[in-house]
């Protein structure tokens, strides 16, 4: 019986080519020249999860098979007892990505292949069109319509709106201010005036990012359905997901919902009841390839389809991992696309690229990715304080971001 190919070495690598910090896992084997990527980019958080990689993971990976994927998934798990967390999902993430690129190539398959071959060709994509005012989203609109985009997600200032009069406190603490109803009435009206401008060829999309109280958003997915989005991204926060119910009982507006689930009961029963539309997870995030792949199966049973979280705080290996599951799985419903620099092009060879609105895989072994170590190094992550997540309603009190 021949040996086993097994883990040698488990590495983390920060990098910085945009505004997001990455973290790339190289997993690298006893075969000589076998290795895998895998993406374990928890942004505001990346130090605590590559010190999870390095200190806990590693030295209880060594030694092991690489192709007992499934095993390695579930006792990594469960081995710090505490488990479905952020940190800990991420870093079991880029080793699980890591372990589905290696044994395509050693298959020299495509992953999509190995998960059961492909159902399209392509996946379509969304790209994001944000703006000062209502008249700008629509030019931007117009402008990714004239560069072949048919699905883009409109926003008014940002998550929450920019430049909204508000009272404050004195002493007003610093922070990310936003004020909820001015939001909603002021993107009604940019969502209506877009649709408008530009006509029902169109898919538009847009996400609340959980920044309405739950009856709020109930009453803005009653509000925005004459203009029939693709879908209504984030209308509420995870810990409020049983108002779900309401929306679901007022509204046909299409609903996506899921980045920031971690635990398996956050999804389930939003599926089950059919509550949603859209399955958006963050692959690193819920632990990488292994459970997204039985929440696609799972979601396919109820008619849910997929759309995974795809912003630039995916890293263009996490970008690679979500095209492999788009290719493969039937219930597949868009994808969301950052658009890459060419410096990312340049770090991340061959990091999937986009013509007239669908995103092509290069039909290479495993993931079809790789990195430049050299030239990711040029690029350490910063040592910074998030801003945007230090979210404030009017009078000053934290909101969820």
């Amino acid at each position: 019986m021949p040996k086993p190919v097994t883990i040698a070495d488990v590495q983390v690598i920060l990098t910085q080519p945009g505004k997001s910090r990455q973290a790339i896992v190289k997993v690298t084997t006893s075969e000589p020249g076998l290795y895998g990527l895998g993406c374990a980019t928890f942004t505001q958080r990346i130090f605590a999860v590559a010190a999870a990689i390095e200190r806990h993971l590693k030295p209880f990976l060594l030694g092991r098979d690489v192709d007992r994927i499934e095993e390695i998934w579930n006792m990594s798990m469960v081995h710090g007892y505490w488990r479905n967390g952020p940190v800990l999902n991420n870093a079991i993430s880029g080793v699980d990505q890591a372990l589905w690129d290696i044994k395509g190539k050693r298959a020299g398959m495509p992953v999509y292949d190995l998960l059961g071959g492909k159902s399209r060709g392509a996946a379509h994509v969304y790209v994001h069109a944000d703006g000062d005012s209502k008249e700008e989203v629509a030019d931007n609109v117009r402008a990714y319509m004239e560069a072949g985009f048919r699905y883009v997600r409109i926003q008014l200032g940002g998550y929450g709106g920019k430049g909204s009069p508000m009272s404050k406190p004195k002493n007003a603490p610093p922070g990310a201010y936003f004020d909820p109803r001015d939001y909603a009435r002021r993107t009604l009206e940019m969502i209506e005036h877009v649709r408008g401008q530009v006509g029902d060829q169109i898919e538009l999309l847009h996400d609340i990012h959980e920044r309405l109280a739950p009856i709020q958003a109930v009453q803005f997915a009653k509000d925005v359905e004459p203009f029939k989005l693709f879908f209504l991204e984030d209308a509420l926060a995870p810990e409020d997901i049983a108002w779900f119910r309401m929306i679901r009982a007022q509204s046909a507006t299409p609903l996506a919902m899921g980045e920031l689930f971690n635990n398996p009961h956050e999804w389930q029963l939003l599926i089950q009841e059919r509550l949603i539309d859209f399955i958006r997870m963050h692959i690193s995030q819920m632990g990488g390839i292994t459970p997204a792949r039985n929440v696609a199966i799972f979601a396919d049973m109820y008619g849910v389809r997929t759309a995974w979280h795809g912003p630039s705080d995916t890293s263009p290996v996490g970008h690679a991992a979500n095209l492999q599951l788009d290719l493969w799985h039937p219930n597949f419903g868009i994808q969301e696309w950052y658009r890459p620099s060419e410096l990312d092009y340049a770090i991340f060879p061959g990091l999937p690229v986009v013509e007239d609105g669908y995103l092509y895989p290069n039909d290479k072994p495993g993931l079809g990715i790789d990195i430049d170590e050299e030239l990711a190094a040029k690029y350490p992550p910063a040592d910074i304080i998030e801003d945007w997540t230090q979210t404030r309603l009017p009078d000053g009190s934290p909101a969820r971001p």
